[in-house]
């Protein structure tokens, strides 16, 4: 899966007055209950369902029954509906959280359970490159919880925000080779156990070659089962180096 998307690549100024509620509203509907939430609610199905190759303005009005130019009574195109998208996953239950003031790493592992659900629900959110994101009320929600979370743990602001973008890039890595993973299948027709059984007859002569003796060591069922450990390991190999760094910096 390519990245087909930018975040922020429409009107900024727009997109935020949409985010926040600044913008003024249309003073009258070319159908009555057509709003900008069912807009980018409907935007979204679409996106979950068929992948962001299939979102367009004239998709989204399709299928909320209208014409597609009455959706540019609400959103300017689909660059500024994109953001309204991403902010729109990126719902943040607080409820469903740990209080921040229970700890960081709960919190943390919270929201990396969160985040990797999110990514399979919404997997079109790997095809977008979010190097510039606008921040809306659900985005700055979720680092308001992550923010308060890592206060009192010695870290310099600076280090928790460079904390939480690391700890990012971790969890949309994993989300990325899971889906991937998922999708090989798919897109091959060939199964993963009869990927690697083809390349097995190499792979015995190379570990037998002794060019590769750590390889040849490792256990046979080292590569088998599912993805789960993987993010288990991951999360708290990550988390027990954040907690080493608190450590050194409370000293």
């Amino acid at each position: 899966m390519t990245t087909t998307e930018h975040s922020g690549s429409g009107d900024v100024s727009r997109s935020l007055e949409l985010l926040w509620g600044l913008g003024e509203r249309p003073s009258r509907g070319p159908k009555p209950g057509l709003t900008l939430d069912r807009i980018v609610t409907a935007a979204v199905a679409v996106a979950d369902a068929e992948g962001l190759g299939a979102l367009s303005m004239r998709r989204v009005a399709t299928d909320l029954g209208v014409g597609t130019m009455s959706l540019y009574r609400y959103v300017p195109g689909k660059a500024e509906l994109l953001d309204l998208m991403l902010d729109k996953v990126a719902e943040f239950d607080a409820d469903a959280h740990p209080d921040p003031a229970a700890g960081w790493r709960p919190a943390l592992e919270a929201l990396a359970h969160a985040t990797r659900r999110q990514y399979q629900q919404h997997p079109w959110l790997l095809q977008v490159d979010q190097a510039r994101p606008l921040l809306g009320p659900n985005a700055l929600d979720s680092l308001e919880h992550s923010v308060r979370a890592l206060a009192g743990t010695g870290l310099a602001d600076r280090e928790k925000i460079h904390v939480l973008v690391s700890f990012g890039g971790f969890l949309t890595g994993i989300a990325r080779t899971e889906l991937h993973s998922a999708l090989a299948e798919q897109r091959t027709g060939v199964s993963d156990a009869d990927f690697w059984q083809a390349q097995e007859p190499v792979l015995s002569k190379a570990m037998l070659s002794g060019r590769y003796p750590a390889l040849a060591a490792l256990d046979e069922d080292t590569f088998a089962g599912d993805d789960a450990p993987v993010f288990e390991l991951g999360l708290t190999a990550f988390l027990d180096g954040v907690a080493a760094l608190i450590a050194a910096r409370t000293g």
